[in-house]
């Protein structure tokens, strides 16, 4: 059905040509927002790069984006699903007249219809649409892993429509941690069963010794300012999907379960034994993380030393 598959976001995000590759047969272009190598974007089959490296608000950007699709005439729009989106997609999609279906877990291209599964009620249900005509996606980067079909790309700088809607009075940088939880193999997830901030050494230190980032629940970063925003897992945080997500003192309310849910094995550490999480995991461990954190870090850098 696709007239052209226009992928969206920066070079962590290649993961989303994964899913413009459904569409067979169909070019697929990527604007490439942010640094990052171009060029190796032609790995993956994309033959057309849009470089845009200069920071714009979602105004403009929606704008710039617009004004893209109706250049190349694309039919298919994929987009990460993250904040800066959540905003600048669906501006996009009110602009082209289209429909934007968000949370994208799969596409069946049918004939003239595109049929599509998205993930609702935080993770727990599964919703199939279909769709005619040009429509915008929003997916998880790391869901989708693309196939190799090397070509040479070529890359074409591209210019921002800035959009005097806002006026910026002034900017201030958002506390960086330096983790893309997202893109985490094995993960440390840490709640409210820490009494102090100074606690959560425990879990770096199993993190070292295991070799997986930290992330953590919502009031760890939202409310008490713990961690910083980049380590949030859940609904309004960030979405993962580890080999192996470890979680310690945090109850399992539904918000947070949306962010980890595609886990392939789950780990519960907490002392109340009626803690939600307990019905969502692979493995559960009644104990007070206060002596059991320890001793695990102990026993697994003992076993690795081997």
């Amino acid at each position: 059905m696709a007239m052209g598959v226009l992928v969206v976001g920066s070079i962590g995000d290649i993961g989303l040509v994964g899913l413009a590759q459904r569409f067979r047969g169909q070019d697929v272009h990527y604007l490439l927002t942010g640094q990052g190598d171009a060029a190796q974007l032609g790995r993956y089959g994309v033959s057309r790069v849009y470089q845009l490296t200069t920071g714009i608000d979602e105004y403009s950007f929606s704008e710039t984006l617009t004004d893209l699709v109706n250049r190349g005439s694309y039919s298919i729009i994929i987009t990460p699903v993250n904040r800066f989106y959540r905003t600048a997609a669906p501006m996009t999609a009110q602009r082209l007249s289209a429909p934007l279906l968000t949370d994208v877990i799969d596409v069946k291209p049918i004939d003239n219809e595109l049929e599509a599964v998205l993930n609702s009620i935080g993770n727990r249900a599964q919703v199939t649409v279909k769709v005619t005509g040009r429509v915008l996606l929003m997916a998880p980067p790391a869901r989708f892993k693309p196939s190799e079909n090397p070509v040479n790309a070529s890359i074409e700088p591209l210019q921002p429509k800035v959009v005097n809607v806002v006026k910026v009075v002034s900017t201030e940088g958002k506390a960086k941690g330096g983790v893309r939880i997202e893109d985490a193999e094995l993960i440390v997830a840490v709640g409210r069963g820490f009494r102090r901030r100074e606690d959560l050494k425990l879990a770096f230190e199993l993190a070292e010794v295991l070799g997986a980032e930290v992330g953590c629940s919502r009031p760890i970063a939202a409310d008490l300012k713990w961690l910083s925003e980049d380590h949030w897992i859940g609904l309004s945080g960030r979405r993962v999907r580890p080999r192996l997500y470890i979680a310690i003192g945090i109850s399992g309310q539904p918000q947070h379960l949306a962010g980890m849910m595609e886990s392939r094995t789950v780990v519960v550490i907490n002392n109340d034994p009626n803690a939600p999480f307990f019905r969502n995991c692979d493995y559960g461990v009644v104990e007070d993380l206060y002596s059991f954190i320890p001793a695990l870090t102990r026993r697994l850098r003992d076993i690795l030393k081997r």
